[in-house]
Parts: structure tokens; sequence; C-alpha cells
């Protein structure tokens, strides 16, 4: 029942041959890696307006050139990812860049930096279109957090399924909303430029005087305005994520993506300030923006449903992001092994349901009131910003390629406008940011415990293979010892099993052939003088083929009378905790391997002592 609940839901699993047909092209992942970036079109320049508007509505016009600020800013990090992108074509982004240049610890600031936002950019963007939903439904209102809980399951679900398939769908309501607002744009400037629409309000003349400005109130607004920046980085995590030729591809997307975002920022607040538009708690700026310029008609409307989407949908940045991101930390050694695990379809569903997971609790933590957290989430996405401009200067200064000098002076320039941003952020928002001067070294502090456990367990379970197991004594019996790599753990289950019978089987299950050649060359080096079976699986699934394999054998010794007999290496840590950082297959197998009758199953633990 469970399996076709998961084939209905998830679909059909895919052969690791099929991986390239989960390739999006660039005008799918433009959809599926910007939906975060474009969204905050939504609200990045109605909180450059909360924060002028404590001046009094003669300061709105300096949300023009605090705009030119943020889409300078803007330039110069898409401009500074593309080089990281061609640098650095494996993906990783930020915490590649920093970890290889600036060292293990700055990687896993910026590295835990992007984990944490990308958990705070579901919350966050859930919980807004959710406010949308309600806002339209009051009735639905006392359900927010339901709702909110809901549409993050949904969302899940669709990743769950692979990227083509989520990326197809989320695909329409993203250029939906870019469509509408590009309409909403030109039909601004259209009613601005032959009076057919009226302004709410006169707009003050730029340069106009206003009493009682101050710069911190300035750079305070220029702080909230760069809110709008976040998800520039994700294309440059998910690079592994494009067809081929994937830098490249991943490079054009990142361009349309910056264009895109600074034609609708740019227009947005210009039309903002030519129809005297004001911030208000019961409406927000882009509705304001629809009904004066559309009336209440199915424009608006249109407007509405699909800033709604596009703010429900930028949750889907986080799904492309962190699992790879994930990913790239686990091969590491600095997260869970099963973050490095894909599943029936071919995506990191480790990462997508911890991502979904996690995100439901902070939005039941906070009510599904997740506005405080945007501050947060902002800065937390400027350090690993500022991390990789540096590292990206070092990685120039250290490799000197032709046209470095014009690179390096790009990432100057971005590192110089990243540090200043931070700096603005911790002098004027101190109080609504503080959290992540504490979660993010906790965070770096947990990779550290993680690595160390991972190198306690390589150092317990490395065997020299230049000591043969030739010599052991056998009997006779039919033995099937089935190994995930050359341990201790294996050479003590190994050298069980030739204590029972001299005719033992070892049977390796992998999913990609060179690592099967691997472990091949590796058997052959041992000299263990136990014959090894090599299976190729498709599918990756480890515990179907092992079956089908100890049947086969049982079969042809039931006809000899014979018992066949599995050996399950395996190995126990010493505190609790460290079971979940490693796989549980050999639990799975165990547990299949009940129904089949007259087959002894026997385990040969091995303590960790660290």
């Amino acid at each position: 029942m469970f399996s076709k609940i998961k084939r209905l839901l998830i679909g059909r699993p895919l052969k690791s041959t099929e991986a390239t047909s989960q390739k999006l092209n660039k005008f799918k992942a433009l959809a599926v890696l910007s939906s975060d970036a474009l969204s905050s079109v939504a609200y990045g320049p109605e909180q450059i307006l909360i924060v002028l508007i404590a001046a009094g509505s003669a300061a709105l016009w300096y949300s023009l050139p605090i705009t030119l600020g943020v889409l300078v800013l803007l330039v110069a990090l898409v401009l500074s990812y593309r080089q990281i992108i061609f640098a650095y074509p494996g993906g990783g982004g930020a915490y590649m860049v920093a970890k290889e240049n600036l060292g293990v610890n700055f990687g896993l600031t910026a590295g835990g930096a992007l984990l944490v936002d990308y958990i705070l950019t579901v919350a966050v963007s859930v919980s807004a279109g959710t406010d949308a939903i309600t806002s339209a439904f009051p009735v639905l209102r006392e359900h927010h957090v339901l709702i909110a809980v809901l549409i993050v399951i949904l969302i899940t679900l669709l990743n769950l399924r692979g990227l083509t398939d989520s990326a197809t769908l989320l695909s329409y309501p993203v250029y939906f909303f870019v469509l509408m607002m590009l309409f909403v744009i030109g039909a601004g400037a259209f009613g601005a430029v032959t009076g057919t629409a009226a302004p709410v309000q006169s707009h003050p003349a730029i340069g106009t005087p206003v009493m009682g400005i101050s710069l911190f109130l300035l750079l305070r607004a220029f702080a909230s305005g760069c809110t709008a920046l976040t998800g520039v980085e994700a294309i440059s995590n998910a690079i592994s994520s494009f067809k081929a030729p994937a830098p490249e591809n991943a490079a054009k997307t990142l361009l349309m993506m910056g264009g895109i975002l600074a034609i609708l920022l740019s227009g947005t607040v210009s039309i903002a300030y030519w129809y005297g538009i004001q911030p208000v708690s019961d409406q927000t700026v882009l509705s304001q923006m629809g009904e004066t310029i559309f009336g209440r008609n199915i424009f608006y409307y249109f407007l509405q449903v699909g800033t709604a989407l596009i703010l429900v949908l930028a949750a889907n940045t986080g799904y492309s992001a962190f699992p790879l991101l994930a990913f790239n930390l686990a091969k590491d050694k600095f997260m869970p092994r099963p973050f490095t695990v894909k599943g029936d379809r071919l995506g990191f569903s480790n990462g997508i349901i911890t991502l979904g997971a996690l995100s439901i609790v902070l939005i039941m933590i906070f009510n599904g009131r997740t506005e405080n957290l945007i501050p947060l989430y902002a800065v937390g996405v400027f350090i690993p910003f500022s991390l990789s401009q540096t590292g990206m200067i070092v990685h120039w200064m250290k490799n000197k390629p032709k046209g470095w000098v014009g690179k390096l002076v790009t990432n100057f320039v971005g590192a110089l406008i990243c540090y200043l941003i931070l700096i603005i952020f911790i002098v004027t928002k101190f109080t609504q940011i503080w959290p992540v001067f504490i979660f993010v070294p906790l965070v770096v502090g947990i990779f550290h415990k993680i690595h160390q456990h991972y190198l306690h367990v390589a150092d317990q379970l490395r065997v020299d293979i230049s000591v043969s197991l030739r010599s052991i004594k056998t009997t006779d019996n039919v033995i099937i010892v089935p190994i995930a790599g050359i341990t201790k753990v294996v050479e003590q289950s190994l050298t069980y099993a030739k204590s029972l019978s001299g005719n033992v089987v070892a049977v390796y299950i992998g999913s990609r052939p060179e690592v099967i050649k691997k472990i091949e060359k590796e058997w052959d080096a041992w000299h263990t003088g136990i014959r090894l079976v090599t299976i190729y699986s498709i599918y990756r699934s480890i515990t179907d083929p092992l079956v089908r394999f100890i049947q086969s054998i049982k079969y042809k010794a039931d006809k000899d009378g014979a018992t066949v007999t599995v050996v399950f290496p395996q190995f126990y840590t010493k505190k609790w905790w460290q079971r979940l950082l490693h796989n549980q297959s050999g639990v799975l197998i165990k547990a299949s391997l009940i129904r089949l009758v007259d087959v002894v199953i026997a385990t040969v633990p091995y303590r960790l002592k660290k």
C-alpha cells in the first residue's frame, strides 16, 4: 500500500541512465532558480518606502537613488557570480569559493549561512503567500498556519517528483508574474505620459529638501532595499542541474535573471514614485499600483494572483539549491552522508524532505507570522555574498589567468559593497539580525562535530589490504557476505565467514560502473581468496538486487541440501546521535530477507570507540 501511494505521489523510479532527462534548459531553470529573486519585487520596493515614510512623504523621492544603489550592487553580484560559475563549474557557489580560497571555516560559514537562509526563504515566502490568500479570503485567516503547512507539503512533494516535473509546472506562474509586472510598468508609464491615470498623491520633486532626514535613515532604507537581492546566488549552487554545456547555460540564465530583476525593480520604484504611492498597513504597494492604474478590474486581480503565486513559489529556489549545497557539504563529510543519496526520481530526496520539515517547524514556531525574519535572512545571504567575493579576489591573485585584473576589480568592487551592506545591517538593524550571529556559529560547530565523527570512523575502519586472508581455516557451507567497501568491518566479517565454510561469496552492489571497477581492482589487490560478485543496479537500489542474488544462490544450494547463510558486516556507533549520520541500509536489507525461508542471517558487529 505504501509503495502504491509513493508511486502515485512521486512517480515511477528513474534509471541512473535517465539523469540527462532531468536536466533543465535555460527557461525552466530561470523559473525554478530565480523565483526567490524575482519575488523580491513584491516586497523590496515597499521595504524602502516603509523606512523613508518615517521622515514624511517628501522623503519618498530618495527611493530613486537608493534603488539605483541597489541596482549597482545587483550588477556587481551578477558579474561576480557569473565568474564563479566558470571558475567553479562543479557548483557549490559561495561554499566552494570560500573553502578553497579562504579556508574551511570561512567555507563552512558561507555554507551554513546559506542553508539557514534557504530554510528562512521557504518559511517567509510561504507565509507571505498565505497572507495574500487569506487577505483575499478572510474566512481562511484563522487557518493560516495550516494552509502554510499544506503549501510546504505540496511544494515538497512536487520537488520529490524531480526537477523536470517541478520546473514544468512552476514555470507558468513565474512567467505569468513577470508578464503582469511588465504590463503594470508599461501601463503605468503610458498613463503617466498621457495623463489617463491619476496619481494617488502628487509626488515630491527630485532633490526636495527634507527636514529631519538623516544618513542613518537613508542607510537603513538602502539595507531594506537590498532584501531584493536574496536568491541571486542560487544559480551558482545548482550548475549541475543545467543541460550541457552547464556552465554556459547557467551563466546565461544568471544574466537573464539579473536583467529581468533590474527592469522590474527599477520600474516598480519609478511607477510608485510617479503616482505618489505611499505604504499603508492594509494594502501593499503593488496592490495600490494595480488599483491606481487599472482600477478594480480583471487586470488588478490578475496582478494579485500573480503576486500571491510568486511569493509562494519563491520557496522553490530553496528546494532547488538547499539539497545541492547539502550534497556538497556531505560529500566533504560536514553533513550526514544520507544527503549524498539520490532518490527514486534522481533528486536529493533527503535534502528536499529535510528542508520541508524544518520550514514547517519554523512556520509553526512563529505561528505563520515570519515578517520579522526578512532582515534576518537578508543579512544571512550577505555573509556568503561577501565571502564569495573575497574568495574570488584570492582566486584571481593566486591563479592569474588571462584577463584576471578586470575580473579581480569586479570582485573587489562587489566585496566592498557587500561588506558595506553588512556593516549597515549591523548598525541599523542589529536588534532584528542578532540571532544570525548565534545560529551560524552553532551550525559551523555542528559541521565540525560531524566531520570529526567521520574521520574517527575512517581511522577505525581502515584496513591493510597487503595482509592476505588465504591462511584462514575454512569448512564447507554457503556463505554470502554483502559488502559496501573494503573496511575493518568487512575484514572481520570475511574472517568469520571463512571460519564457517570454504564456500564464501562476497557481493557488492553499485550504481556507478566506475565505482564497481574500483572495488574489483582493490579486491584483487587484497588477495582474500574469496570470490567477489559485483552487481550493477541501474535503479540505485541495494535491497532488490541483493535479494534476487540470494534467491538464485538459495535455489542452487537447495538442490545440494546446503544451507545459505548471509553474514552482514555492521558497525555500531558509540553515541546514539551518531547513528543518524549513517545510512541504515543493513537494517532495511535484513528486514527484507526475513521473509526468505531457510536463509540464516548473521550479523558481525564492529563497535566504534569514538
